[in-house]
């Protein structure tokens, strides 16, 4: 992916429109994920059944996620985007006429396919665009303004509901924000190029540490948007204040990124993602001590949130620096398809944990892949020492 002729030279202003979308995007992202989850738990379905049509999502982007290079460079970064946010608006409006898991399963199915698209191509254009010495703390606002996006959404659904047709709606029109800070970028956004010699396995080899953290990142934060509103029901406090504790997971990204990102530009970013999986390893181990009606419980939340929020951006950065050109498009892409494949295992993984051990399953299951994580790191921080 390189700039056009007509693309701004100014890094951090080529990157405006993106970071305003991002925050769009997590706006939608955290008016929609709770509700299917919460509406299937009202409905008296099992746990495992709504981790596994959570998981529909990621199988739907798995599933397509290695053609998104491709039509972003057929159709151009905005236009793609653009095509995608409509098409998963008009999905999240076929949410108020079906109900059911399996029905709700094939729309998550095809939900995931036009939702992976605006996450993959806005990443590419950051991490192209990106200065090494800044692409930390790029990453990281990035994060960022999808966190305040996402800690909106709650807010939001306070005001709507968290039941019936209402918030589907809601978050369908809300959608559409995406569009209007790429729009006047439709001819002038970098273009997306891909290198015919480039393939994904090549990513694996050359970035182990950055997709295994991704994949424990994926597997954090899809399972805290699927199953922490149902935690804390289950630790009784009502289906409203639950989705609150999604904002308080995200505020914490909002309020930690930059100055995660500004250490990962400063110091080895293995040893930063050690620390931060590290950190992650101890709350999931102490979520389950502080009760549900505590202010504790929050503070327990928003570190979480923004501590291990923090690996995706501090893993994408240690990606950026080790690719470029062409092969960005698919480093990128593999990256994502990582994550989601986390959240595809954590989520039925954990709901059957929560089933088994009760409401402390997830934060004891989520703690074993973030201590691999911190493992991993610290053996390949220790490999260039020796």
């Amino acid at each position: 992916m390189s700039p056009s002729s007509g693309t701004v030279t100014n890094p951090w202003r080529t990157l405006l429109p993106v970071f305003a979308a991002c925050a769009a995007i997590g706006l939608q992202a955290g008016i929609g994920m709770p509700l299917v989850p919460l509406a299937l738990e009202q409905q008296g379905h099992d746990k495992l059944t709504i981790g596994i049509v959570s998981a529909a999502w990621p199988v739907g982007m798995l599933a397509f996620g290695t053609r998104i290079p491709q039509l972003a460079s057929r159709l151009g970064a905005v236009p793609a985007i653009i095509g995608s946010v409509v098409a998963g608006a008009l999905l999240s409006v076929a949410y108020t006429v079906t109900s059911g898991p399996v029905a709700w399963a094939i729309l998550s199915f095809l939900h995931g396919i036009v939702g992976g698209v605006p996450w993959v191509v806005s990443e590419i254009w950051m991490n192209v665009v990106a200065e090494e010495k800044h692409r930390g703390r790029v990453m990281g606002l990035y994060a960022a303004m999808v966190a305040l996006g996402m800690a909106l959404g709650p807010v939001v659904l306070q005001v709507v509901g968290v039941y019936g047709p209402l918030p589907f709606l809601t978050g369908a029109v809300l959608s559409l924000l995406v569009a209007v800070p790429l729009l006047p970028y439709w001819h002038t956004a970098p273009r997306i190029r891909i290198d015919a010699k480039s393939g994904f396995a090549a990513v694996i080899v050359v970035a182990p540490l950055a997709l295994f953290t991704a994949f424990a990142c994926g597997l954090g934060e899809q399972v805290a948007f699927s199953f922490l509103p149902v935690y804390a029901v289950g630790a009784g406090v009502s289906a409203e204040t639950g989705t609150l504790w999604l904002s308080a997971f995200v505020m914490g990204n909002v309020l930690l990124q930059w100055p995660i990102g500004w250490l990962a530009d400063h110091a080895d970013r293995r040893i930063v993602l050690a620390g931060c999986t590290l950190a992650s390893t101890l709350l999931m181990l102490a979520l389950p001590l502080v009760p549900a009606q505590s202010p504790g419980v929050i503070a327990v939340v928003m570190l979480w949130g923004g501590i291990s929020f923090a690996i995706y951006p501090v893993g994408l950065a240690l990606l950026g620096q080790r690719f470029r050109g062409g092969d960005m498009a698919r480093a990128n892409t593999a990256y994502s398809l990582i994550y989601v494949l986390g959240g595809l295992v954590g989520r039925p993984l954990t709901g059957a944990a929560m089933d088994e051990f009760g409401d402390p399953g997830l934060g004891w299951t989520l703690a074993v892949f973030y201590l691999a994580a911190c493992v991993a790191a610290v053996v390949a921080w220790r490999r260039t020492q020796t």
